[in-house]
């Protein structure tokens, strides 16, 4: 038998859809995938080349458990450099991914029957996490009308004796929102009163379009003794598949975290680190070229969206996801089909009559939306837009 805490796992809806796409492509059908959360654009060759230099100078065996301390360094460089935050490598440590690192922060913090605020919509993978750890998950709505900016009213009103930890995503996945600082910062003097852990996951922060990034341990030394800051290379630099994520925090709090994660992974991939090190510590021309990309492509999906009848979505300011209200939809059908009920009816559609992959909101926390990634290129986005426009024609 399998442990009962499976029994409430739900598998990631992301992979799901990438893994069909990628099925229905095997078979030679032509599909186009707005399902990836990873950006199209290679690894910068000064990365890999520091991968290569690497290996040959053997540098291939087991490293520190929390991350070299040149990486770790490298780190605490780029935290000074982009968010204005003072760290040691001894608050660092580094993990295999950002969602390792936040695995690692639940499994250090929580008790079971501990409640952890999340606001809604959220990335699947924070409520699952919680929930493995016996955790409860507590779900707070944002406001499309405001962007999805974060709600401290509501916040406050879901705190209870129980509250553990408030998780915050800006910019955030899926709905692309950034947090206002005024938002953040009330948030975070709750967090001081209440004596509340804040983890903020700040992976999308180099793809922010409009402002800038603010992290929340930046509203003094008070907050910042009770915040964790994640973030990554994956994003900023395309490096996802090298499993690289950083968390920066409180020491104490660090130690135990590494001490987590000596029993499970120990280390990440000594090569990987040392291509981190040059990801965070070289030129950042590389980021911002991508983010400018990403800007447009932001534009040409959402004035395309919102031209779809039945469909509306608001501009997101960051990260590279589009979150559509697909409500419009529902009650419609192709003939003799059954109506369009939920983001999944709508997810299912979209595959089958226009060849185009969305991941649906549910698991994000809204049916009512679909999530769509532009890390792809300007014509497939064109393009699968207008399979879109043809299928929802032939909806009555």
């Amino acid at each position: 038998m399998l442990a009962k805490r499976l029994a409430t796992l739900a598998p990631s809806a992301t992979l799901a859809v990438q893994a069909k796409a990628k099925e229905l492509k095997s078979r030679g059908i032509d599909v186009i995938s707005f399902g990836a959360g990873e950006p199209d654009f290679d690894t910068p060759e000064r990365v890999k080349e520091a991968a290569v230099q690497a290996m040959r100078r053997g540098q291939t065996k087991y490293t520190e458990v929390g991350g070299i301390v040149e990486l770790r360094a490298a780190a605490c460089a780029k935290f000074k450099r982009d968010n204005g935050l003072d760290y040691e490598p001894a608050d660092v440590l580094i993990s295999c991914g950002a969602k390792h690192t936040l695995y690692n922060i639940f499994v250090a913090l929580l008790d079971p029957g501990d409640e952890v605020i999340v606001p809604s919509p959220y990335w699947v993978s924070y409520p699952e996490q919680v929930r493995l750890l016996d955790g409860v998950p507590v779900t707070v709505a944002t406001r499309e009308a405001s962007g999805f900016d974060l709600d401290p009213e509501r916040v406050a009103a879901a705190v209870t004796a129980k509250t553990k930890i408030v998780v915050l995503n800006s910019p955030n996945n899926p709905t692309g929102a950034v947090f206002s600082a005024a938002a953040l910062e009330a948030v975070a003097r709750l967090a001081v009163e209440r004596r509340l852990w804040l983890v903020s996951d700040e992976c999308y922060e180099a793809l922010t379009f409009e402002g800038r990034h603010v992290s929340v341990a930046s509203f003094g030394p008070d907050v910042k003794a009770r915040t964790v800051v994640v973030n990554t290379c994956s994003k900023a630099y395309a490096m996802t598949g090298w499993r690289i994520g950083l968390a920066a925090g409180p020491r104490a709090l660090i130690k135990a975290m590494t001490d987590v994660q000596s029993q499970v992974t120990s280390n990440p991939s000594s090569i990987a680190q040392w291509a981190a090190v040059e990801a965070l510590s070289g030129p950042q021309d590389e980021v911002a070229k991508m983010a400018g990309e990403f800007d447009r492509r932001r534009r040409l999906i959402i004035e395309g969206l919102n031209a779809l009848p039945g469909v509306r979505c608001v501009m997101p300011k960051g990260a590279f996801y589009a979150f559509a209200d697909v409500s419009g939809l529902f009650g419609r059908r192709l003939a003799r089909g059954a109506p369009l009920a939920t983001s999944g009816d709508v997810t299912s559609f979209l595959l089958e009559e226009a060849r185009v992959a969305v991941v649906p909101g549910a698991d994000f926390g809204s049916d009512r939306h679909v999530r769509l990634s532009y890390a792809t290129s300007a014509e497939l986005i064109r393009e699968g837009l207008a399979r879109m426009a043809a299928a929802i024609k032939r909806l009555t």
